[in-house]
């Protein structure tokens, strides 16, 4: 079961590690080419956030969002693959903070190609979320229940 579990986790965590890398690969002075697909659908976002709730993120600098991107990918990928759930929660708020902004399907009319592909996309990243989800659930009633196990009981004589 250790192996199985260890290859799972390893396969899972390719999927940041090397998109983490990528983006190491293509970061430049910029922030490279995530910097620049992710500026029009930031700004997108930006806007609706400022229309709605008053709040301005056009003070950001996207350099800035990608390297964190890259720290948590990274970081958090290398982590989940020795079991950690430290890992797993950096993974997690990559998936929250990124997930909205890059497929943001609600930006396209229903029906439309991009729609599609976009709200695909969207439902990748949620099922990665749930599928972290479930291995931080799963470590803690493995925890909860091996803490049980080893109780030390008192003998009397």
């Amino acid at each position: 079961m250790g192996f199985l579990s260890f290859s799972g986790r390893v396969l899972f965590s390719s999927i940041f590690i090397l998109s983490a890398w990528q983006k190491v690969n293509d970061f430049g002075g910029d922030g490279g080419g995530a910097a620049r697909l992710l500026q029009p659908k930031f700004f997108t976002l930006s806007h609706h956030l400022e229309s709605r709730l008053g709040w301005n993120l056009l003070s950001f600098n996207l350099k800035y969002v990608v390297f964190a991107s890259i720290l948590l990918q990274g970081l958090g990928g290398i982590l989940f693959t020795f079991g950690s759930v430290f890992g797993a929660y950096l993974l997690l708020l990559d998936l929250f903070i990124e997930t909205p902004i890059w497929h943001d399907f609600y930006n396209f009319d229903v029906g439309t190609p991009e729609y599609a592909n976009e709200f695909l996309q969207f439902l990748k990243s949620l099922s990665l979320c749930g599928a972290l989800l479930y291995f931080v659930g799963m470590k803690r009633a493995h925890s909860k229940r091996f803490r049980k196990k080893q109780q030390i009981k008192v003998k009397t004589t």
